[in-house]
């Protein structure tokens, strides 16, 4: 199994965060994996950041073992923008973790280019969507009221809710998460609070 993990805005990647836990766990088992820092966390630039995506689901498991996308925060947007022409790069199982909203995003210029109006309406394709686990706690400030009722419901993505989880990341408590580690090699197991 190979593993791409994509981090969010002001995300550098730092020491304790879920993300480079798993990453550690994942390569001490032996799996390939993908932890890219991507080019100016802070001030993003959403060319720069979809080259770089599409750049590493293309180095991504070459020995032709099941492919797997972990995105935090903002690189669920970036992905959900590329989604739909990833063709063969798209990966076999995704993870979407704590999507900020489109509109909140939209009041911070840094990131607006991320949130273009109309992306709360894009489809995803029907086998595209069957490959999702969306999880986002009920309480997360970057999505006041819940993404659930965007993801889960709207789209019909497999979903898990946190409660009480806020944004899913260092500040909220998120460093070790043995359930995302566990789905990572088994998929039907359910993602809960770490």
């Amino acid at each position: 199994m190979s593993f791409l993990i994509v981090h969010g805005w002001q995300n550098s990647r730092p020491e304790g965060h879920w993300q480079r836990w798993l990453a550690e766990r994942l390569t001490a088992e032996g799996h390939e994996v993908r932890y890219p820092q991507f080019p100016s966390p802070d001030e993003p630039v959403l060319d720069e950041w979809t080259a770089l995506l599409r750049s590493e689901l293309a180095a991504l498991g070459t020995d032709g073992g099941e492919r797997v996308l972990i995105c935090h925060s903002l690189a669920v947007l970036l992905w959900w923008q590329v989604a739909p022409s990833l063709g063969a790069l798209q990966p076999d199982r995704v993870l979407l973790v704590a999507p900020p909203a489109a509109d909140v995003l939209r009041g911070f210029p840094e990131v607006t280019a991320f949130a273009p109006p109309g992306i709360e309406a894009v489809e995803l394709p029907a086998g595209v969507r069957a490959r999702v686990r969306f999880v986002a706690a009920d309480d997360d400030p970057y999505f006041p009221g819940g993404a659930a009722a965007l993801y889960a419901d709207r789209f019909g993505l497999d979903a898990d809710v946190v409660p009480g989880g806020q944004h899913l990341d260092l500040p909220a408590g998120y460093g070790s998460w043995p359930s995302v580690h566990a789905w990572c090699t088994d998929p039907s197991v359910r993602i809960t609070a770490r």
